[in-house]
């Protein structure tokens, strides 16, 4: 197998349990009492605590290091609380009042608010292929939120709302650790995040009861909290190892295909085809922005040439 093959399975697999984890937090909010708030708060604890303790074992001297210097600790803390925090509960809140589906598509309006960021702070109009990029999902949210239905809102205002905040939340995340990843490993910066931004939740955690579950209940959170998180995370960074960062990002559209598939067939959501069209519209920002990096890939290059 070459090492490219093992970079497409890794970045494959690792966004589909990405998508899978967004289905089985819709199966807990709708047909179990669990509350968003309460599966952020376990899910953050214990992936945070697996991460870090897999990287105590691979590699035991660095786990401590993001913590020698003020500066890198208190651009961690802030990356847990307004980074890590927000894209968590913004999305799952995204999930509860609306689906699985809209709110993983909607999560992939970040690069839209990453393109205004970077318009703004460097006081410059955005590019031609951003400005395209942020007509398209526009076009593709305003879409996917009508049901093709355009003069009214077939998707309820907390999900729209909460979708957005998603995509924001997302924007953020990638932003604010940049200068932190390009220093420590990603699995030390991810797990502390992830452990300091359970620490938000720890109050509604504590003073609120377990909630009373079957089998397939603790199985669909732990399945959240493990499979859907660190795994994911972890076959992600396996990933970039093998190939380009905008070849994953691309890939990444396996979460959202994910997630409305598994979510149309096992739990019966309605996704006609106007709300697919405007998540493809969505996703399809991804790949312009992917264009604007590499260029034209070989084989379309060719065809533009014949």
């Amino acid at each position: 197998m070459t090492t490219k093959t093992k970079g497409l399975i890794c970045a494959i697999v690792g966004t589909t349990f990405w998508g899978m984890s967004g289905c089985a937090a819709q199966f807990l909010f709708s047909r179990q009492p669990v509350e968003p708030g309460w599966l952020v708060g376990v899910r953050l604890l214990i992936s945070g605590v697996l991460l870090l303790g897999w990287s105590a074992i691979t590699t035991p001297k660095q786990v401590m290091t993001v913590w020698h210097h003020k500066r890198d600790g208190l651009l961690l803390i802030a990356f847990a609380l307004f980074g890590m925090v927000p894209s968590q509960f913004s999305y799952f809140m995204a999930v509860k009042y609306g689906n699985a589906p809209t709110a993983t598509i909607l999560q992939f309006l970040g690069p839209l608010f990453i393109i205004i960021y970077l318009a703004i702070a460097n006081w410059q109009l955005p590019r031609r292929i951003d400005a395209i990029s942020m007509i398209i999902a526009l076009f593709g949210t305003y879409l996917l939120v009508t049901k093709g239905q355009f003069t009214s809102l077939q998707l309820a205002p907390p999900a729209i709302f909460w979708g957005v905040m998603a995509g924001v939340g997302q924007a953020l995340y990638t932003l604010i650790p940049i200068r932190l990843l390009k220093t420590f490993d990603a699995k030390i910066v991810t797990g502390w995040a992830m452990l300091i931004g359970s620490v938000a939740f720890l109050p509604h955690l504590v003073t609120t009861p377990l909630p009373k579950l079957p089998v397939i209940g603790w199985a669909g959170v732990f399945f959240v909290a493990t499979v859907g998180t660190m795994f994911a995370y972890l076959l992600y960074l396996q990933s970039l190892k093998y190939l380009k960062p905008s070849t994953t990002g691309m890939l990444s559209s396996f979460e959202p295909f994910t997630a409305t598939v598994l979510s149309v067939v096992l739990l019966h959501t309605a996704f006609g085809l106007p709300e697919a069209l405007g998540g493809v519209m969505i996703l399809a920002t991804a790949f312009l922005q992917a264009l604007a990096v590499n260029g034209l890939p070989r084989w379309l290059k060719r065809s533009a040439k014949s």
